[in-house]
């Protein structure tokens, strides 16, 4: 009696692991081809981001101003600048026209910035960092929300900086932003949570892309973070059950100058 006890609960504990691979196996795809936006896909961690939701089975509607040389069957690059609210709507009607609206996921990933101390800093720069660092999310989320409503699911994830944590010498205008893009996202999320919506903020360390080519005196290195970690970082955020979600994700370079 013992041994066929036994038998039934071995069998019965099989049955409940290869249930929650199984489990498992949906949160690491994407189910019936979702739509994902991504802005700033020109280059670097944008880019990253669209191939791996093109890895894991998305279909990715590409927001930016130049288009990249990267093409993939479910890749659909659509010219847009997102500090220009006019630019974000005509992107949307479009990627609506040829994907459809059921967009579920969507990466902000579009930002830039200008150093220098606040006194010499023009005006058209400092403008410039907030319509796109932090006005543009304002105009793209504001878009794609009613879609995700109307699913009652949708995966919103912002891209900040730790300098969304802290203050940066020279940095005050970016700084400002990415302050002001972490306070956004902590409203935002109380504000879905109740219509399915998760919204995730990812704030990385210094990255080895272009971000520093305009920054006197800092230079791109390989002791920085790799896109592709921080996009792995990104794509991972969105792979939880339906009713959990990560709010906060920090993530910098272990030795940012190298082994000693």
């Amino acid at each position: 009696m013992n041994c066929f006890v036994a038998v039934i609960w071995c069998s019965f504990k099989l049955r409940l692991v290869n249930v929650q691979l199984r489990h498992f196996v949906t949160f690491i795809s994407f189910d019936n081809q979702k739509l994902a936006v991504v802005t700033g896909v020109s280059k670097g961690l944008g880019l990253e981001v669209v191939k791996l939701l093109l890895d894991k089975g998305a279909v990715v509607a590409g927001w930016g101003r130049n288009q990249p040389s990267f093409t993939h069957p479910n890749f659909h690059f659509f010219t847009c600048d997102v500090a220009d609210e006019a630019q974000v709507e005509q992107a949307y009607q479009a990627t609506v026209a040829r994907l459809g609206a059921d967009i579920r996921i969507l990466i902000n990933n579009a930002g830039f910035g200008v150093a220098g101390p606040l006194e010499t800093m023009s005006s058209a720069d400092w403008k410039s960092m907030f319509d796109t660092n932090v006005h543009g999310i304002f105009y793209v989320t504001k878009r794609l929300i009613p879609a995700m409503k109307k699913a009652d699911e949708g995966h919103i994830i912002n891209v900040a900086s730790i300098a969304g944590l802290n203050g940066v010498t020279n940095f005050a205008g970016y700084v400002g932003t990415k302050h002001a893009v972490r306070g956004i996202s902590h409203s935002l999320y109380m504000e879905l949570r109740d219509f399915g919506i998760k919204v995730s903020t990812i704030y990385p360390g210094s990255i080895q892309t272009n971000f520093f080519d305009a920054i006197p005196g800092m230079d791109a290195h390989e002791h920085m973070m790799q896109p592709a970690d921080v996009a792995l970082t990104i794509v991972q955020t969105l792979k939880t059950h339906p009713n959990y979600f990560v709010v906060d994700v920090e993530c910098r370079p272990l030795r940012p100058k190298g082994k000693k």
